[in-house]
């Protein structure tokens, strides 16, 4: 019985049903284009039919309502950042549309900005904010209408910073609630300015909300695929808590936290609430009478003396998975950056991936292929050990096969002297799977990463390569793959029993049909991966034909 060559081809399938398997962690739609034309033009105008309209009875987070709000119509003001361009609605103050300046909806679509958050006649993605209690602004009888003295608002040329204020008359306290951007951040910074002019003290709890419903983003280009899309969240006992939309509606989670936070998880993107991190807030993930899901905060309330001024403020993430910054923001934020149950392997490669392209090459496909070869040197001391067991198998396969010619007829009577073989020859039949093996971790681990990173979308290599995070346009790509595989396998001794040998021909056409539709990113570095792999296959072969050994 050939040992080494079941041992390989066991090995192989189960490199393969290990991508199978991680292929399917993603659901396959084809969702239909979200209408992106807005209920509410961008233009700052009033909505007829909207005023004062009232809250869903489980909207808005209750310690005591307020008086209801006088009737008024609402106006849309609109902010433009260099990397921001945002709707915030008079009524609520609420950000209603989020688009991402820098981040394009397709490949080189410059005049079309990745729309993050937007409340369309199909699709409800905003994110909400208001004070509850004794002297709270927001209540299920209504949401309060802010007065702003401009429609719209942008970033000068010669500033950092952008401050957008919303003021409301209370009776004896006048609120301001403020925005704060910062030029090249996507953190908001949102504070209540309260000037309490009364003779007893003020008191009030913020909230803090991001209202959405189920629908899936439209997919990336190329890839076809639609990853994890659902509520995260810090929580005492996991410090990344993360719930799909039919876990949220089947059973609601409620957590009290010191500091912690709350976002809304998609491909490449998040948005996501932080209150105060000193503060124990009380968290809640939920669905809605109305069908909509409810990721938010609360914190605890608030109590400004008479005659005093104060302020309440948290801060709103509404951009890329960009995991440094996502560290410096919060701890454990920048666990949606996912990368799976390898994400101990995961996060060193893209550490090491970000140093290669700051560092040295400023091009991310380049930074794959080094990344591959620095993977490469660090695995090849163990999987040389693997790489020269198969090319001693091959130097004896012509003892091998007169063993089989010799014992055709007594399959225990092979087995036997192929083992004797091994044990006089000292041959490890196990060695040769040892290389694939270690690369499968790696493998799966770098695919998380490279799906994650949001740093390859719309990033280009060379010639037709435009997107390393699509698939390759031409499947050029893939083919390289399958031919560098099947020269990878005539390095390697070749199997006597005929069946084996069919099945072995036919891997390189199913792996390169596996890879067809995967990101070019990956296949790039599964090439590099097979070329580096030839290589070392070559030197030690020609190094035991030499020695003998």
């Amino acid at each position: 019985m050939d040992w080494q060559r079941y041992t390989l081809m066991g090995c192989i399938v189960a490199v393969l049903l290990a991508l199978v398997f991680q292929w399917n962690q993603f659901k396959q739609e084809h969702t239909p284009a979200v209408d992106r034309e807005t209920v509410l033009r961008s233009e700052s105008v009033t909505v007829p039919g909207t005023s004062n309209p009232p809250a869903a009875a489980d909207d808005v987070p209750q310690i005591e309502a307020p008086a209801e709000q006088p009737s008024a119509e609402r106006e849309l003001v609109s902010v433009d950042t260099d990397v921001f361009s945002l709707l915030i609605d008079t009524r609520g103050g609420d950000i209603v549309k989020v688009a991402l300046r820098q981040y394009y909806e397709e490949l080189n679509a410059v005049d079309r900005p990745f729309i993050l958050l937007n409340q369309t006649r199909d699709h409800t993605y905003i994110a909400q904010s208001g004070l509850i209690g004794r002297n709270g602004t927001d209540s299920a009888k209504g949401r309060p209408l802010y007065s702003v003295n401009a429609k719209e608002f942008t970033l000068a040329d010669n500033s950092d910073t952008l401050q957008v204020d919303l003021t409301l008359q209370q009776q004896g306290a006048t609120i301001t609630k403020r925005f704060n951007f910062t030029r090249g951040d996507y953190l908001i910074r949102v504070s209540y300015l309260i000037d309490n002019t009364s003779s007893a003290p003020w008191s009030a709890a913020l909230y803090g909300q991001i209202k959405r419903d189920s629908q899936e983003p439209p997919v990336d280009v190329g890839i076809g695929i639609s990853p994890f899309l659902g509520a995260a969240m810090h929580g005492n006992e996991d410090n990344y808590l993360k719930q799909d939309f039919e876990e949220i509606a089947e059973k609601p989670t409620r957590e009290t936290v010191q500091g912690g936070w709350v976002a809304m998880v998609q491909h490449y993107f998040i948005s996501a609430w932080i209150p105060p991190q000193q503060e124990s807030n009380k968290f809640e993930l939920r669905q809605l009478s109305d069908g909509l899901f409810r990721l938010g905060f609360t914190s605890p309330q608030v109590e400004i003396p008479a005659d005093s001024r104060g302020e309440i403020s948290a801060s709103f993430y509404a951009g890329p998975k960009d995991v440094f910054r996502l560290e410096e923001i919060s701890p454990y934020l920048d666990l949606t950056v996912d990368y799976g149950w390898l994400w101990w392997l995961a996060k060193p490669m893209f550490w090491v991936l970000n140093f290669i392209h700051e560092h040295i090459v400023a091009n991310w496909g380049w930074s794959i292929i080094l990344l591959t070869v620095f993977i490469k040197a660090l695995l090849y001391p163990l999987s040389a050990a693997g790489l020269k067991s198969m090319a001693r198998m091959r130097t004896f396969a012509p003892q091998m096969k007169k063993l089989q010619e010799q014992y055709k007829d007594n399959r225990q009577k092979l087995a036997e002297e192929t083992m004797k073989l091994y044990r006089r020859e000292k041959i490890n039949p196990m060695g040769g799977c040892l290389p694939i093996l270690l690369q499968m971790p790696v493998f799966i681990g770098l695919y998380w990463m490279l799906m994650e990173t949001v740093e390859l979308r719309h990033a280009p290599w060379i010639l037709w390569i435009h997107d390393l995070s699509a698939k390759d346009p031409y499947f050029i790509l893939p083919i390289i793959m399958g031919v560098s595989m099947w020269f990878m396998q005539k390095l390697n001794p070749q199997p006597t029993d005929p069946t084996q040998a069919r099945i072995l021909q036919l891997m390189p056409v199913m792996m390169t049909f596996f890879f067809l539709w995967f990101p070019a990113g990956l296949v790039l570095y599964w090439i590099a991966n097979n070329l580096i792999s030839i290589a070392q296959t070559w030197y030690i072969n020609r190094q035991v034909e030499t020695s003998g050994k």
